[in-house]
């Protein structure tokens, strides 16, 4: 059973919000166990790496233990980064359907999210490539690449910037 247009948009929505919401164990459960959450950085001859075990990344994570370190980190104040927490606002455009393979479907989608923290204000946007699987009527990311094209960032990067 495929995922329609409008329940992958929702999806895609409803993520971007839980973000905004700082509501992070909701997040989290957007997200398989075994999800590989990836932003690849731009190499000296403007392409993205390709590899995550050999070059550089602004983020990687191979599982979702990942994501729940950072989580834990970010609510606990264990993260000098995160302190005090931004406000964002994510904003999601241009949603494409890439493939669809059985209980999976690549989506294809651009993202702006603006950051306030310091009296000001920051922006981010990219590309975001992913993969949606359906198991049991429940719909998670099983995959996603993060695409920054701004990626000339006077900060740390971090999952709520993009």
């Amino acid at each position: 059973m495929s995922l329609s247009y409008e329940a992958i948009c929702a999806f895609l929505y409803r993520e971007a919000r839980l973000l905004d919401d700082r509501d992070w164990d909701t997040w989290l459960t957007c997200y398989a166990a075994d999800v590989t959450y990836w932003m690849p950085a731009w190499d000296d001859d403007d392409q993205i790496t390709e590899d995550p075990q050999s070059q550089i990344s602004l983020i990687y994570y191979p599982t979702r233990d990942g994501l729940e370190d950072r989580v834990f980190r970010i609510k606990t104040e264990r993260s000098g980064a995160s302190t005090p927490e931004p406000r964002t606002s994510h904003n999601v455009t241009n949603v494409e359907v890439l493939a669809v393979r059985g209980n999976e479907v690549d989506v294809r989608y651009n993202f702006h999210t603006l950051n306030h923290r310091y009296k000001v204000t920051d922006q981010f946007f990219g590309t975001m490539f992913v993969t949606l699987r359906t198991t049991d009527g429940e719909t998670l990311i099983s995959a996603k690449k993060i695409v920054l094209k701004n990626d000339y960032i006077r900060q740390v990067i971090d999952v709520y910037h993009v």
